[in-house]
C-alpha cells in the first residue's frame, strides 16, 4: 500500500509541475514517428535488408518505450542528479567515440557505429550529445571565480577532440552541429567578441585545413565542391530527395506510392522528410515544421524564466541541437545544403537517434518545469 502511494504522489508531482504543451508537443512528433515507421519507414528498412514487414516497426516500437522511460527519468530527476548522471554518461560515452577508429563498424565508408554483440549496434556521437550539452554548460556556467577566458578555453579543450574524431569517422553533419551548438553557447555566456571570433577562426581554419589539404578527407571537398555544381553526381541523393518533394505535391502520392526508397539508400533516416512529402504531401510537412516550430517557441519562452545560469545554458543548447539538426535534415532534403547523413528528431528510424532525441526531451521537461 505504502508503495501505491508512493507512486501515486510521484506521478501527481511530477505531472503536476509539467509543462503540458512542450509535453504534448513531444509526445505529437512521437506519435507521428510511430505513424511513419508503420505505414512508410520501417517497410522501407525491411524491404532493404530483406526482413518481415513489421520486423523494423517493432524494434521502433522498443526504441520508443525506451525513449518514454528516458523522458520520464530524465525530466523527473533533480538537477544536482542530473549534473551527476551527466557527467558519468559524459565519460562514458566520449570512451566510446575514442573507440571508434579502432573498434567501430564501417557501414558505406563511414565508421561511426560500435558494436559488442550483446548489445545492439550503437552510434556514440549520438548519446554523447546530450551529456555533452549538460557538461558543457556546467564548466561556462560555473559559478566559481576563474576567469571566462578560462573557461572557454577549457570548454574548447572538451569540444575539439570530438570534433577531430568525428571528422575521423567521417560525420561531416554532427561535426557541424557540435560546432555550432558549442559556439551558440559560448556567445550566449557573454563571451568577449574578439575572443569568440577567435573561435570561429581557430575552429574553421582547423576544419579547412583537414578538409583542403589532407587527402583522406578530400570526400567533404568534392560533397562542397559538387553542392555549387548542379551537374555533379555528388547531388545524387539530394536531387533525388528535393524531386520526390515536388513530386509528392500538396497531398502526396498516398501512402506506399513513394519511389525515393528504390532510389536513396537511407531513405527512412537521412531523408525520411522526403519520402513523408512524397507519400503524404508538403501540406503534412508544414504541419511537422509548425511542431517544431511551436515547441521551439515555447522553450525559448520559458528560458528566461530559469533563474540558474547552468541550467539556462543547458535549455539552450538541448533545444538548439533539435532546432539545428533539424535545419540540416531539411537543407539537405530540399538543396539548401551540401550532402550529409543527419536524421529528423522523433521521426526518422534509428534506436540511436530516437533515445538521443528522447534525452534531450527529459532535460527539456524537467528544466521547464514550474519552481513550486
Amino acid at each position: 500500500m505504502q508503495n501505491k502511494n508512493f507512486y501515486d504522489s510521484f506521478i501527481y508531482d511530477w505531472w503536476k509541475n509539467l509543462d503540458k504543451v512542450i509535453f504534448f508537443l513531444f509526445v505529437t512528433l512521437i506519435i507521428l514517428g510511430i505513424f511513419f515507421s508503420l505505414v512508410s519507414t520501417s517497410l522501407i528498412a525491411s524491404s532493404k535488408l530483406g526482413t518481415n514487414n513489421y520486423y523494423f516497426f517493432l524494434r521502433h516500437l522498443i526504441y520508443i518505450f525506451l525513449g518514454f522511460i528516458l523522458i520520464i527519468s530524465f525530466s523527473a530527476f533533480r538537477e544536482s542528479d542530473i549534473y551527476k548522471i551527466a557527467t558519468i554518461l559524459f565519460i562514458i560515452f566520449f570512451v566510446s567515440l575514442l573507440l571508434v577508429p579502432i573498434f567501430g563498424t564501417e557501414i558505406k565508408g563511414s565508421k561511426r557505429w560500435l558494436d559488442f554483440g550483446i548489445l545492439p549496434r550503437f552510434q556514440p556521437i549520438e548519446f554523447l550529445k546530450p551529456f555533452l550539452v549538460v557538461f558543457l554548460s556546467l564548466v561556462i556556467g560555473s559559478r566559481f571565480t576563474f576567469k571566462n577566458y578560462l573557461k572557454f578555453f577549457i570548454s574548447t579543450l572538451i569540444v575539439l577532440p570530438i570534433i577531430l574524431l568525428l571528422v575521423q569517422q567521417p560525420d561531416i553533419g554532427q561535426t557541424l552541429l557540435i560546432s555550432t551548438v558549442w559556439l551558440s553557447l559560448v556567445l550566449v555566456s557573454g563571451i568577449n567578441l574578439y575572443l569568440f571570433n577567435f573561435l570561429i577562426f581557430f575552429i574553421f581554419s582547423i576544419l579547412s585545413y583537414l578538409v583542403f589539404f589532407l587527402p583522406k578527407f578530400s570526400y567533404i571537398k568534392y560533397r562542397i565542391i559538387a553542392f555549387f555544381d548542379s551537374t555533379s553526381s555528388g547531388n545524387y541523393q539530394s536531387q533525388k530527395a528535393s524531386d520526390a518533394i515536388i513530386d509528392g505535391g500538396l497531398f502526396g502520392k498516398g501512402i506506399g506510392e513513394g519511389t525515393l526508397n528504390a532510389k536513396v539508400p537511407e531513405a527512412h533516416t537521412d531523408y525520411v522528410i522526403s519520402v513523408i512529402s512524397e507519400e503524404f504531401g508538403i501540406f503534412l510537412i508544414i504541419l511537422i515544421i509548425l511542431i517544431f516550430f511551436l515547441l521551439i517557441f515555447r522553450v525559448f519562452k520559458k528560458i528566461p524564466l530559469e533563474k540558474n545560469n547552468i541550467n539556462k545554458l543547458i535549455l539552450i543548447g538541448s533545444i538548439l541541437l533539435i532546432i539545428f539538426q533539424v535545419i540540416i535534415h531539411i537543407g539537405v532534403n530540399i538543396r539548401l545544403l551540401p550532402t550529409t547523413g543527419m536524421t529528423l528528431p522523433f521521426l526518422s528510424y534509428g534506436g540511436s537517434s530516437i533515445l538521443s532525441s528522447s534525452i534531450l526531451a527529459g532535460l527539456i521537461l524537467n528544466f521547464t518545469k514550474r519552481n513550486i
